[in-house]
């Protein structure tokens, strides 16, 4: 009877143990398809209360393509501004992104080029449709920023200056025809599978962030092109599922590469100011489409970069060229303390 007892005692808790891992696969099922918040770096702004940042895009040809002279000047003038941090749009390293931490494009496409005193700030770096076709992993991986400290390099995150918070967006999975229309190309999506529920949670996980900033300037950055008179054009994708957001929650400024041109776009149906800085490098394609003039503030198609200087009540963007000279100066203002 005692063994009876044992043996029924015994197939009651395996039952019981059963149920428990069914529920418990359950909840992990349920919660993989729910938003969390993103990852969130504080810099601080200078004590003035100011801050200064260079954005540079499509950058990385192992110096070629002038991309050193751009890599000089992004350093003179970044001394001049006392910038903060540099800003990378994406597509890192090209052709194809990195074969792993010990690919070599790393020192000869970044720590080699990027020399100037001003320019050892923190890089905070999207990808880009280039860098999905090496091993994204890696240039995720903190091996690489510990062979360079200013390297930074993630999916999406939030750079956070209690005057300003930069929202960096992986736009790169948004884009159909990168899982339709290969074009020989071999891309790296082990991080985003299942696409949909990757898709659907970053639109959240962007959304509530932007919901809940309390920063007098927000700005969004992404690789891919929303407005352009460039070689891509509009992103159709991030058009449709992402600007909704962007203009629900009052943003200022969406910056992005992918078009290797400087640009700036100012929408009539909404205070959202487009920004390309994809001049990095490989730039003069010759493919310009017609454009609003009363939009279209700046298009420049050749390499170069721009600066933002950012108070509390003003912000001034200006684009440069690969010599130095200034191509586009613009500035707005708000009102330091909102009015009852």
């Amino acid at each position: 009877m005692a063994l009876r007892g044992q043996k029924s005692t015994l197939v009651i808790t395996q039952f019981l143990f059963g149920i428990i891992m069914c529920l418990f696969l359950v909840i992990i099922s349920l919660s993989s398809g729910t938003a969390a918040e993103l990852q969130r770096f504080q810099h601080a702004a200078k004590e003035d209360g100011s801050l200064s940042v260079l954005v540079v895009g499509d950058w990385g040809r192992r110096g070629f393509y002038n991309q050193t002279e751009v890599a000089l000047r992004m350093g003179i003038v970044g001394e001049e501004l006392d910038i903060d941090f540099v800003i990378s749009t994406g597509d890192n390293f090209y052709e194809n992104g990195l074969t792993g931490v010990d690919d070599p494009a790393f020192q000869e496409s970044f720590s080699n080029i990027y020399t100037a005193p001003s320019l050892q700030k923190q890089w905070y770096s999207v990808l880009g449709n280039h860098d999905y076709r090496g091993d994204v992993e890696a240039q995720l991986s903190p091996v690489l920023r510990k062979l360079d400290s200013k390297w930074l390099c993630l999916r999406s995150f939030i750079v956070d200056t209690e005057i300003a918070e930069f929202f960096f967006v992986d736009t790169t999975p948004f884009v159909d025809k990168y899982f339709k229309e290969k074009e020989g190309h071999v891309y790296d999506w082990s991080g985003i599978q299942p696409r949909e529920a990757y898709l659907s949670n970053l639109l959240k996980d962007v959304d509530s962030a932007l919901k809940n900033s309390n920063a007098k300037w927000k700005i969004v950055v992404g690789h891919h092109t929303m407005q352009s008179a460039g070689q891509h054009g509009n992103t159709k994708e991030i058009v449709t599922q992402l600007l909704p957001i962007l203009k629900e929650n009052n943003v200022d400024f969406y910056i992005n590469g992918h078009d290797h041109c400087l640009q700036h776009i100012s929408s009539l149906d909404s205070p959202i100011q487009f920004l390309t800085s994809g001049g990095g490098s490989k730039a003069w394609r010759g493919d310009v489409s017609w454009w609003n003039p009363k939009e279209m503030k700046l298009y420049y198609d050749g390499q170069g970069f721009m600066t933002a200087k950012i108070t509390q009540s003003q912000v001034e963007i200006v684009f440069y060229d690969v010599f130095g000279n200034v191509l586009h100066k613009w500035a707005t203002s708000k009102q330091l303390y909102s009015i009852a």
